[in-house]
């Protein structure tokens, strides 16, 4: 079944309500338009300026604002929406980043916590520590849906071929890789990343991103990507919020797969 598949592209801010107020509006965007499954940004509900302001405007998963917002509108919609990642807070010091996908009736048909953490200091003097204040999954995952099997992924685990490998032979014909890229990596490896994750598993992958400047100074490379199988970007944006599409046809993913059927092909070996 052909489906329209749309990436929402935010620049949110360190203002919650807004935040989920300009999500609301393109993703209502986006299912106007005709896409059945839309995807949003890593951090859609939040970009603070520091890990203490994030901490500070953080909910367990029983009290955070968004979640009811978002189940009502994909229950209203019709529509398959994840909503790429939201902090969602499990001690007092440290928060989940937790991905959700909403099926059509409002239900949470599964919940990721990101798995790699972004530990890092970049050529450009930027520095990040995000296992400082986040607790890392350690599960992943799966969503069986109408639409066929969906991996569920967060931007730094792009760049861990094997969790897509193991989602690709467990039936996932599409990932989602929700996603808040800086702007030196975006640069240098983004499409390449996702263009690569894609032909490896013979997958589509849909990485909607933040861009531009955010609360604190910090910036995001934007440019959300849908790819096709066969690694060609069916759609790609610049660095200001908007939506784009692409018609994802479920069996392009078998054809690849046919064509190179790699996942087929491990061996064991020795070494190093």
């Amino acid at each position: 079944m052909v489906f329209r598949a749309a990436c929402v592209q935010l620049r949110s801010s360190d203002d919650v309500a807004e935040n989920i107020r300009e999500t609301v509006r393109l993703v209502r965007d986006a299912a106007a338009r005709g896409a059945g499954f839309i995807v949003t940004p890593e951090n859609t509900n939040l970009m603070a300026p520091d890990a203490g302001a994030k901490l500070a405007k953080s909910f367990d998963e029983t009290h955070d604002p968004s979640l009811p917002v978002f189940s009502a509108l994909a229950k209203e919609l019709k529509i398959w929406l994840v909503i790429g990642s939201l902090a969602i807070k499990v001690s007092p010091d440290k928060t989940a980043n937790r991905s959700y996908l909403f099926a059509p009736d409002g239900g949470i048909a599964a919940r990721y916590s990101k798995i790699h953490l972004f530990d890092a200091v970049l050529g450009s003097g930027e520095s990040y520590r995000e296992s400082n204040t986040v607790a890392g999954g350690d599960e992943a995952v799966i969503a069986d849906t109408a639409l066929g099997r969906i991996g569920l992924t967060v931007c730094y685990d792009m760049r861990f071929p094997q969790l897509y490998r193991a989602l690709a032979q467990k039936g996932a014909f599409l990932f989602t890789v929700p996603s808040a890229f800086t702007v030196p990596t975006g640069e240098a490896h983004w499409h390449v990343l996702l263009r690569a994750r894609a032909i490896e598993n013979g997958a589509f992958v849909i990485a909607p991103a933040q861009g531009g400047a955010h609360a604190g100074g910090r910036k995001t490379y934007g440019h959300s990507l849908i790819v096709s199988p066969w690694g060609e970007v069916l759609a790609e944006a610049g660095t200001d919020p908007c939506v784009i599409f692409a018609d994802i046809d479920p069996s392009l993913a078998q054809q690849a797969r046919e064509k190179v059927p790699n996942l087929q092909h491990d061996r064991r070996f020795t070494g190093p």
